[in-house]
């Protein structure tokens, strides 16, 4: 594919914020990039029940991602099961919405790595002094989103822990619904991603304790067809030029994402 220069002069008087990146050609003319979300991930991406408008760090993220390859960020609200085949036929330019990065979907996306992961035990408050450490969960029922890899790495660790009292595995519709089975009593704990706990537990304060710490580590990032080079290489250079000058990591604090952050952007680096 052809590839033109896009730089901050085509744009206006050059900036601090603004970086010389090669695009394809098709984007530099259109001037925007499509970009998949599901908004209903927070702190990552989610509609402000005062506002509804958009909201998060992936969003904070692709508007200053936009705004260092002088492109408008077109959102294009999808379903988590459309993700994958909206990039495979173009209907959008790349996907960043809390998307995990697994080697099982490198075939047809290229991840562009921003964030550190991982799944994490946590139970309620008031059950806190039941759990001491992780071994206390041998044995129990625990819930995790069943469209996730979470119940494969929960009995990955109950195996390596567990011996012959295992983890009660309970399929659950998402974390919230999760959450929601852990305050009924129906499970004894709860997993989801140690980069969404920090922003839940503010949001109900009192409610919930974690508990040891993440039993795998996974990547999340800008999913981008496995064709389009130019457009990995640019969102690559964005990410790193945004590190470098410190507001990757002035969002990760907004966000209470600090924890999660990289040093660098890295590539397919899921397993």
């Amino acid at each position: 594919m052809k590839r033109l220069l896009v730089a901050a002069a085509l744009f206006g008087v050059m900036t601090v914020s603004a970086v010389a990146i090669e695009l394809p050609a098709e984007i530099a003319k259109r001037g925007s990039i499509k970009v998949a979300l599901v908004p209903n991930y927070p702190p990552m991406e989610f509609r402000d029940p005062a506002t509804n408008t958009l909201s998060g760090f992936d969003i904070d993220l692709g508007e200053a991602i936009g705004k260092k390859l002088g492109l408008k960020i077109e959102w294009q609200e999808t379903s988590f099961d459309q993700f994958m085949p909206s990039i495979s036929t173009g209907r959008v330019d790349a996907i960043l919405s809390g998307f995990t990065d697994y080697a099982s979907r490198h075939e047809t996306a290229t991840f562009i790595d921003y964030l550190r992961t991982g799944p994490h035990f946590f139970v309620q408050q008031s059950r806190a002094a039941e759990f001491k450490d992780m071994a206390a969960f041998c044995g129990k029922k625990v819930g995790a989103s069943r469209r996730t890899m979470f119940p494969a790495m929960i009995n990955a660790w109950s195996e390596k822990s567990c011996g012959s009292n295992p983890v009660v595995f309970v399929g659950t519709d998402g974390s919230a619904d999760a959450r929601t089975q852990l305050k009924q009593g129906r499970i004894d704990a709860a997993v989801q991603g140690n980069e969404t706990l920090p922003y839940i537990m503010e949001l109900e304060p009192g409610a919930y304790t974690p508990v040891g710490t993440t039993i795998a580590s996974q990547f999340v990032g800008i999913a981008i067809p496995v064709k389009e080079k130019a457009l990995q290489q640019a969102m690559l250079e964005a990410v790193d030029a945004l590190i470098a000058d410190g507001t990757y990591k002035t969002l990760l604090a907004k966000w209470k994402l600090t924890d999660n952050a990289l040093e660098k952007a890295t590539i397919n680096a899921g397993q």
